[in-house]
């Protein structure tokens, strides 16, 4: 008969009496780095730098050859179904011929969308040479292409019927484009600052909720297409895909230039309240300067796509566009 084996035994370990306990709340916080924006710079980086002179001409050969190839290939592909079936080969010629219409359409529709973009840049240069000429014919010429510009839409009509009652009696330039500005331009800016704000709100929404890799970069490059793309049609520069794309190119490269993509810490204390990104996760404090830094954005296409300067009517500013769109994100204090 064997013995049972005696029962385990528990293991203690002898502390120093004299050594204290750790306090938890006494642990250093586990250090995290500074938010930059790091999606957006990314994202301005990627669309704002203008391609090389090769990289141009690469583009250009490669697209030429790969629509011959396929027109070829569109072709031979037709004329032998007219030798194997010729029912078949009507459908082909039939669905190719209308693919060709489509993009036909689309072109046009492109070109239209360029030459609207192209119509608001010259009013806008009209208007500077106007006011710093202070010339009262040429002013007057800015105000009626404006007026022609606006003339088909319903939510600038009480602004040009003000502005036809009043604009005989203005014998100023600077006066007759400013009030140009303020009648016509007004209810636009504040249906371009509501899709800023809407914009600046999602960037930062889903930078601080989407953990994924590169997320945050695709929503803040769709966000600000997006956005530009509707200030653009606000302002009456309706643009197509390309259009949008060398408009968000223009405005990104515009912010490179002028070093506005860089976002100060005052910028981010009066949002946020002090060093309070500093007690919030990464992410959070990602998402916060991801959106101020498509507000900037917004407002650099607000001057691009608007069809007058800022000279009445205040520039927005970053600071309460992020506040706005922030909205109940952070304690006021």
């Amino acid at each position: 008969m064997t013995e049972d084996p005696p029962p385990p035994r528990p293991y203690l370990l002898n502390l120093d009496e004299d050594a204290p306990l750790a306090d938890p709340s006494s642990v250093p916080a586990v250090p995290d780095t500074d938010p930059q924006g790091r999606a957006m710079r990314q994202a301005v980086a990627v669309v704002g730098t203008r391609p090389s002179a090769f990289r141009q001409f690469a583009g250009w050969i490669i697209g030429a050859l790969f629509t011959f190839v396929l027109s070829v290939a569109a072709w031979d592909f037709v004329t032998g179904l007219f030798d194997r079936n010729p029912v078949l080969g009507w459908i082909a010629f039939l669905l190719t011929l209308g693919s060709v219409a489509v993009l036909a359409v689309m072109a046009a529709r492109e070109w239209a969308g360029f030459a609207r973009l192209a119509r608001l840049d010259g009013l806008r240069a009209r208007a500077v040479s106007a006011h710093a000429a202070a010339d009262l014919a040429a002013a007057r010429g800015v105000v009626a292409g404006l007026v022609g510009l606006y003339g088909a839409r319903r939510d600038t009509s009480w602004g040009r019927s003000r502005l036809a009652e009043r604009q005989a009696e203005v014998m100023d330039a600077d006066a007759l484009l400013g009030l140009a500005e303020t009648e016509l331009l007004g209810p636009l800016d504040a249906l371009a600052r509501a899709e800023v704000e809407a914009a600046a709100r999602r960037v930062a929404t889903v930078t601080a909720l989407v953990p994924m890799a590169l997320a945050d970069v695709a929503a803040a490059l769709f966000s600000n297409l997006r956005m530009i793309r509707r200030i653009a049609e606000i302002y009456g520069g309706r643009s197509g895909a390309l259009g949008s794309w060398r408009l968000l190119r223009k405005v990104f490269g515009s912010l490179l230039a002028t070093g506005a993509v860089a976002l100060s810490d005052d910028l981010v204390g009066s949002v946020a309240g002090g060093g309070l990104l500093s007690k919030v996760s990464r992410r959070f404090g990602e998402g916060v300067v991801n959106g101020a830094l498509t507000a900037r954005v917004g407002v650099a296409a607000m001057e691009l796509c608007r069809p007058l300067p800022f000279t009445v009517l205040p520039r927005p500013a970053v600071t309460s566009l992020v506040r706005r769109a922030l909205t109940g994100m952070f304690d006021g204090g």
